[in-house]
């Protein structure tokens, strides 16, 4: 038996406009990192004009019934008990140690229905946390395709697909338009965005309308590459890169909490028990082992140094994966777990997790041709990038 990486429902679209033969595994799914040969007019179009991306690859559960409300207010840290129908929010959910399994969001589609997106397979998940709950629960994630429009003109692109409701969407709301699909405010770029939901079989047809009206504002279709650059500016975390999720660590010290990974915000503690409350609870009184920073690279430094030995510099334009080492004087303090040049902050950025405490300023390894050396890392609050656009 030969297994394929599945195609979205947008595929047909999408490998047509291919020029580089770019794809990636996400979810199972064959998706692009770059329509064309760099991935520069996507994340330049994604910051000044608009970007279409197709995010159907993340997995899609409905829950419904009566207690649907009360059993996703006890799974999750964030306090979702006032959450009307039309709106949405973003939360971790953790296990009984207070480590993170994974995040996503949540929207009230009606009464009794909700939806919940996460990176990581979840159907057993909420199986296992629903015992007792007069729910049910449907992976949904092959009946929605599922696109991002992100950008400074994605609400007038919209607004010529879908009408004047779209201006009305306030800051993570989502309406329903047209049988079943429905629009949020929402995105992973860090800037004023939507998302689209809608039902397979119409994929194809909402991808032309959106891309037919995007012409007039210079809609640009982008892969994986040009989001990564813009979710590090926006100081975005992912999960398998900037956290292991608690399943999948080997070790619990290879696990994060929420509080570690700058997510103290969505742990409501006043509310009535959840998934690991006590645990965070605990952490809460008594400090995390380390905190969620944002890091500027001292990029002349490494242009000089990369001068004095004939070379040109090559800034990370692709944004880069993978645990590295952060020292102070006194040792390694924490580690980087991304980082990318920024087009528009002119800025070599990296998040990364340090022990609180550590220092503003940092030093991190860097390879120069077949040297390595280290390069001050200067500690900035995040997010690096938050337009007022994005909540205007």
């Amino acid at each position: 038996m030969t297994l394929r990486l599945k195609t979205t429902p947008f595929h047909p679209r999408t490998e047509a406009i291919m020029q580089a033969n770019q794809w990636r595994r996400w979810g199972g799914y064959s998706v692009a990192s770059s329509y064309e040969m760099t991935h520069d007019r996507e994340y330049l179009a994604m910051r000044n004009a608009c970007a279409l991306l197709d995010v159907s690859a993340l997995y899609k559960y409905e829950i419904t019934g009566s207690e649907a409300h009360t059993f996703l207010n006890r799974l999750v840290t964030r306090d979702i008990s006032q959450m009307q129908v039309g709106g949405m929010a973003y939360t971790p959910w953790c296990d009984s140690r207070g480590k993170v399994v994974d995040d996503g969001t949540i929207c009230r589609l009606d009464e009794s229905t909700f939806r919940l997106t996460a990176a990581d397979p979840s159907f057993h998940w909420l199986e296992e946390n629903a015992a007792g709950f007069e729910v049910e629960i449907e992976d949904v994630s092959e009946k929605i395709g599922t696109l991002a429009l992100q950008g400074p003109c994605s609400r007038d692109v919209l607004v010529e697909v879908f009408g004047e409701a779209i201006r009305e969407l306030p800051f993570y709301g989502i309406v329903h338009l047209e049988e079943d699909l429905q629009v949020s405010r929402t995105g992973y770029s860090g800037d004023l965005g939507y998302e689209i939901w809608v039902p397979a079989a119409r994929a194809v047809e909402i991808w032309d309308r959106i891309t037919e009206a995007g012409k007039r504002y210079a809609l640009q279709p982008a892969g994986i590459w040009a989001l990564d650059v813009a979710r590090i500016e926006a100081g975005l975390i992912m999960l398998d890169v900037d956290y292991t999720p608690a399943n999948k660590a080997t070790t619990p010290a290879q696990a994060s909490t929420p509080y570690e990974l700058g997510l103290g915000w969505a742990v409501h503690l006043n509310k009535p028990h959840f998934v690991g409350k006590k645990a965070l609870a605990k952490e809460k009184a008594e400090g995390s082992a380390l905190t969620l920073v944002g890091l500027e690279i001292d990029h002349q430094g490494l242009a000089r140094e990369h001068e004095k030995i004939g070379l040109p510099v090559q800034f990370p334009f692709v944004p880069w994966r993978e645990i590295v080492p952060l020292f102070n004087e006194q040792g390694q303090v924490g580690y980087a777990t991304c980082g990318s040049w920024s087009p528009t902050l002119k800025k070599y950025l990296a998040l990364a997790q340090v022990k609180p405490g550590s220092g503003e300023n940092l030093k991190i390894d860097i390879m120069v041709d077949r040297y390595r050396m280290n390069f001050q890392a200067r500690v900035h609050k995040l997010p690096f990038f938050n337009p007022p656009r994005k909540r205007a």
